[in-house]
């Protein structure tokens, strides 16, 4: 639970030490005691994660803004998955997304259990004495993260002026918004995976999966077609062309992990994954088409990363492991996603839902994941 804005416990909780790793867009490891003196920003993330993602847009205006003024941003890097404990797959992602801010690649997730972190993201905002003074699991309240920021800058420093909060940057923020309550994140792999084929799994084992009718598909469950194989976190296509995997669903939107291989080696093998590996011809990269209640999407239902190939059939492009936004509805809605996987090995490690809406929108506000 956050605590309220600048208001210790009984027993303030200094910041504990960083645990050793590596470090993206710092020249030397960030240390506690360097620190002091600072009011430090630290968020415990995955860059898989959509919570995370939707962050992301406060997280750099605010490393942008409050630099001069005493403030230091910093991520911890948590990896969900084994893929994201590569390096080269952080830095791709860190690229992609503008992150400027440092990164520290807590793979063993020392740092976080040092922090007893449990979210992503997850927030800690630590006063110039090293002591944490707030703390906000999961995305949104983001002004009163800032106000918190605010504070501790002025019990630092009272003389300083700062700027105004933030506006909402999404319409999904703004606050006419309507949030439903948000479905719980769906995995793919035998050790909580959510199949709702009557086969169930087979561990390290391909099987050959029919789909059910739709009358025996329901939400909470996805369900495939064709040959699968599963291992602790993932369910990749072992057939060679049109595996099809069907998701009945009630949100706003849809995102999802899909990577060109569960196997983190063979990703290595495949490097450097850099964002020039887009500009390829299109025949060259693995694609999963993508329906909506057995149709193309649209401008009007379309994900951010949806793209179309051979006369418009909608898909996306698998060309590294990472989170993909498949749908934008433009309400809470409910219906049934369709992906068709066109070549061996691609694997689908999780689904994540977007239930945030904004009933009127004349403004120019953007829609994002």
């Amino acid at each position: 639970m956050p605590l309220s804005t600048i208001t210790y416990q009984s027993a303030p909780i200094r910041m504990p030490e960083f645990a050793p790793g590596e470090w993206i867009n710092t020249p030397i490891p960030l240390v506690r005691d360097t620190l002091r003196g600072q009011v430090v920003l630290i968020t415990f993330w995955d860059y898989t994660s959509a919570n995370c993602i939707r962050t992301l847009p406060y997280m750099t205006n605010w490393h942008s803004r409050y630099a001069d003024l005493g403030l230091v941003v910093l991520g911890v890097h948590s990896p969900a998955f084994s893929f994201a404990r590569a390096r080269v797959q952080v830095e791709a992602a860190v690229d992609e997304l503008g992150i400027q801010y440092p990164i520290l690649l807590d793979n063993e997730h020392q740092t976080w259990s040092r922090f007893d972190s449990q979210a992503w993201p997850d927030y800690y905002l630590i006063d110039h004495r090293g002591y944490i003074c707030y703390r906000r699991q999961g995305a949104g309240a983001y002004h009163e993260i800032e106000q918190a920021i605010q504070s501790a800058l002025l019990q630092r420093a009272p003389d300083i002026i700062l700027p105004g909060l933030l506006p909402p940057l999404r319409r999904e923020d703004a606050p006419d918004a309507v949030c439903y309550p948000t479905p719980s994140d769906l995995y793919t792999g035998h050790e909580h995976g959510a199949l709702g084929n009557p086969q169930g799994y087979a561990e390290d084992n391909p099987v050959i999966y029919e789909l059910p009718l739709p009358p025996q598909r329901h939400e909470g469950r996805f369900y495939a077609e064709g040959i699968w194989q599963a291992n602790k976190e993932c369910l990749f296509f072992a057939g060679q062309d049109g595996g099809q995997i069907m998701l009945p669903y009630r949100a706003a939107g849809v995102n999802v992990v899909l990577s060109p291989s569960a196997d983190p080696v063979e990703l290595l093998l495949d490097l450097p994954p850099d964002i020039d590996r887009r500009r390829r011809a299109h025949d060259t990269r693995p694609i999963v088409e993508v329906r909506q209640d057995g149709m193309t999407l649209n401008a009007a239902n379309a994900g951010a990363d949806i793209e179309y190939y051979n006369g418009g059939t909608s898909c996306v492009y698998i060309d590294r492991p990472r989170m993909v936004e498949l749908v934008r509805n433009a309400g809470f809605e409910e219906h049934e996603i369709e992906l068709t996987f066109r070549a061996n090995g691609l694997a689908l490690y999780a689904f994540a839902f977007a239930t945030c809406v904004r009933p009127h929108h004349d403004d120019d506000l953007p829609d994002v994941v």
